[in-house]
């Protein structure tokens, strides 16, 4: 029997984690870190029945994981929450929040959040995301893009990380959300942050960055809430703010905690999305032809794109009960981690899942979940790399590899490049 040592949290797999995923689906679908006791779900079929039974799976983890950044360590998350001794490190560090750590523990994220709390939270927020509000931002979207592509252009070599795929959905989750624009800067400094201390890294987790950016972010948004519920405007926060009244009110806390998930998971997600489907376009320099002549393959080059290396690998979940999958028992109280991008490459569910293909249909992939917590923000998501390949390729007649070494976003839960020097050919 083939042996299995995989850990989820080393910086050395994240150049390219998909032969580990392999071997994982293969020889161990359900494998027991031995580090943290965590139970890896890699298979498609197991993965998605962990995300259709949320009474067996609690997403309580993901709050859980959040809180260990700020100095706990993941390790620490145990099959009642985090150990004593880390609770006593969070004490510590987060006595000068400017508000009661325990009110955040008690307001979890829509994301940390189990029924019946999450359909609660999830019909406030639906209210800034209808099909007919996102369908609307394509406008001013594409108008992003094209500023964006302006200044990059205008150059012989650029870093499109950090020319295009950030500044475009930084800019656009702002103005969703309503934030001044000279504040854009401190708004992906104080994303970067918190992703980096919750999911970093053990030798690059700063926990005092995290506490610093969260509170900063508190101050600052605090401010907006206060001021959106005197002066209500058309954006995300006023809708959050107009939840706080009514027989399914909002605390401020839990819309604190919204603006937060918006904050990360609005821009974070679409930034890598964009870069891992570049990364494919250049390694396949005929595929980047092919869509660039046919603009209609671009949402088929998307779906395949979130498919083939999807942005974000793996979440948190806590056993409810004791549970079996694919012939493993996992106790009550574990904490599992189904891996959507390994499920994403299960050659059971998608024919020759390790080749990039425009004539597959990867309806099904688990880019962006699935059940209760599916990506509330998947359509901004969809729009804005639709939008971003539109114009990039209308500009761009090839790009080319300046031969720099591509580094990775440094989170086990996102994938994504950290930087692309490339130069272009025009079109």
């Amino acid at each position: 029997m083939t042996e299995v040592k995989f850990d989820p949290f080393s910086v050395d797999v994240r150049a390219n984690p998909y032969p580990h995923y392999a071997r994982l689906r293969e020889h161990a679908p359900v494998y027991r870190v031995e580090r943290s006791g965590f139970h890896l779900v890699s298979r498609y079929e197991d993965v998605l029945f962990v995300l259709k039974h949320p009474e067996l799976f609690s997403s309580r983890a993901m709050q859980m994981m959040m809180l260990s950044g700020m100095g706990a360590g993941i390790e620490s998350m145990g099959g009642q929450g985090l150990d004593p001794a880390a609770l006593l490190r969070l004490g510590e560090r987060m006595k000068d929040l400017p508000f009661d750590p325990l009110q955040m523990m008690k307001s979890p994220a829509l994301i940390a959040a189990d029924p019946p709390n999450h359909a609660r939270l999830r019909n406030i927020v639906n209210r800034g995301f209808t099909p007919r509000r996102i369908a609307a931002l394509e406008p001013r979207i594409r108008e992003i893009a094209r500023e964006a592509l302006d200044r990059m252009l205008s150059k012989s070599e650029f870093d499109l990380v950090s020319e295009f795929t950030i500044p475009l959905p930084v800019r656009v989750i702002a103005e969703l959300l309503g934030v001044e624009p000279e504040r854009r800067g401190d708004f992906k400094r104080w994303s970067d942050a918190l992703v980096a201390g919750a999911t970093g890294s053990e030798s690059e987790n700063r926990p005092e960055a995290m506490i610093e950016a969260f509170t900063e972010f508190n101050a600052y948004f605090m401010e907006v809430i206060e001021q959106r519920r005197r002066d209500p405007r058309d954006d995300l926060i006023s809708t959050l703010v107009a939840a706080e009244d009514g027989a399914a009110a909002l605390n401020p806390m839990e819309t604190l905690m919204f603006a937060i998930l918006i904050l990360a998971a609005g821009n974070e997600t679409t930034t890598n999305l964009i870069g891992n489907a570049v990364l494919a376009l250049l390694d396949r320099p005929d595929l980047f032809e092919r869509v660039r002549r046919d603009p209609a393959l671009v949402p088929i080059f998307i779906e395949e794109a979130l498919r083939f290396d999807s942005p974000v690998q793996m979440l948190f979940r806590q056993t409810t009960r004791e549970v079996a999958i694919a012939g493993v028992t996992i106790p009550e109280g574990a904490i599992v981690m189904p891996i959507f991008a390994s499920a994403n490459r299960d050659a059971k569910q998608f024919d020759q899942p390790d080749c990039f293909r425009l004539e597959r249909n990867p309806q099904g992939h688990l880019a962006f979940g699935f059940g209760i917590h599916f990506c509330l923000g998947s359509s901004l998501a969809r729009l804005e790399a639709r939008v971003a390949f539109e114009e990039l390729f209308r500009r761009v007649a090839k790009l080319h590899p300046l031969g720099t070494e591509t580094g990775w976003v440094d989170s086990f839960l996102l994938r994504g490049p950290r930087r692309l020097d490339l130069g272009f050919d025009s079109a």
